[in-house]
């Protein structure tokens, strides 16, 4: 009971829950923006360890779902009030829109290309022919496949410890593995080769995090939007998501794309790079646009439109099949 003249206590706002799932790479995503919130709302900001579809199945991803099956438990836990934000490596988000979950940030993106890591200090040129080189992704499998490289592609599955140690233990001489994850673990001294993007186009939003949030929550939505977006890499995924979507793929069909802004005469231009391969990377359809930022994600979608009059729908249809 407060006496006369003086105000009542005022109540500790609950904590923001951060869902997440559960493996390293997964928590130090999340704790990066669990930090961002932390110093901007100045509230406590807790991590919810959720685990999803894709963390306990072994089976590649294209037969256990592809798309999303990361995302869905997640997603369920924001919708049942669990946890009240959602954060996602954003290559494995849908592209079409959750009717009840809002888009609340893309923060600052890591350097979106792929890496090697192999047996000796060895780049992709320098393995013997024959060498076996693991992915877990028809998007790199189909891109080494096309260098022409003779090398054997294998699939793989495991989270980042896993699948370098592969390399260490003889069972395969290299894996290629996005440049991101690596970063953020703390990990870029295992690195032998960084490709690029003219090799090895990465994933639609490679790089990228997406952090969700219950629409109704307006006031939430905004305020994580302000603490932890970044504009610039909004626009760039945006313009790869759309062209994604245009093309009905999923994040396991292979389908390379980078958004990049420069400078341009007349200020800010968004350059655009897609391909979509054969799963035997010996049919490709490689396209390129350009235009103001604002409009992303039409180029997006021209660029899809372009790649599928050339013939890009049966590539993605034959790896889906």
């Amino acid at each position: 009971m407060s006496t006369p003249g003086t105000s009542r206590p005022e109540r500790p706002e609950r904590p923001v829950r951060v869902g997440t799932r559960a493996s390293a790479l997964a928590r130090t995503q999340s704790e990066q923006v669990a930090r961002a919130l932390r110093d901007a709302l100045r509230r406590d900001v807790l991590l919810v360890e959720v685990t999803t579809e894709g963390d306990v199945s072994r089976a590649p991803l294209a037969q256990i779902g592809g798309t999303g099956v990361f995302v869905g438990a997640l997603r369920d836990a924001l919708l049942r009030g669990e946890v009240d934000v959602a954060v996602h490596s954003l290559k494995d988000l849908p592209t079409e829109p959750h009717p009840d979950i809002a888009l609340a940030a893309v923060p600052l993106r890591e350097d979106p290309r792929d890496v090697v890591v192999a047996r000796d200090g060895l780049t992709l040129g320098e393995l013997p022919a024959g060498a076996r080189v693991g992915t877990g992704s028809p998007r790199r499998a189909a891109q080494l496949h096309a260098l022409g490289l003779g090398l054997d592609v294998v699939a793989i599955r495991g989270n980042v410890d896993t699948r370098i140690r592969k390399v260490s233990d003889g069972e395969v001489a290299a894996v290629v593995l996005a440049r991101a994850g690596l970063a953020r673990l703390g990990r870029l001294g295992d690195v032998t080769e960084v490709l690029d993007p003219l090799q090895m186009l990465p994933a639609p939003g490679q790089g990228a995090l997406a952090v969700e949030c219950r629409l109704a929550d307006t006031e939430l939505v905004e305020e994580v939007r302000a603490a932890v977006d970044h504009p610039r890499t909004r626009v760039a995924v945006a313009a790869e998501r759309a062209l994604l979507a245009a093309l009905e793929a999923g994040c396991s069909a292979p389908v390379g794309a980078l958004a990049d802004l420069a400078e341009g005469e007349d200020g800010d231009e968004l350059w655009l790079r897609a391909v979509a391969l054969s799963g035997d990377g010996a049919a490709a359809v490689r396209r390129s646009t350009s235009g103001p930022p604002h409009d992303g994600e039409r180029l997006g979608r021209a660029l899809a439109q372009e790649m599928l009059d050339e013939g890009a729908a049966s590539l993605i249809e034959e790896q889906a099949s």
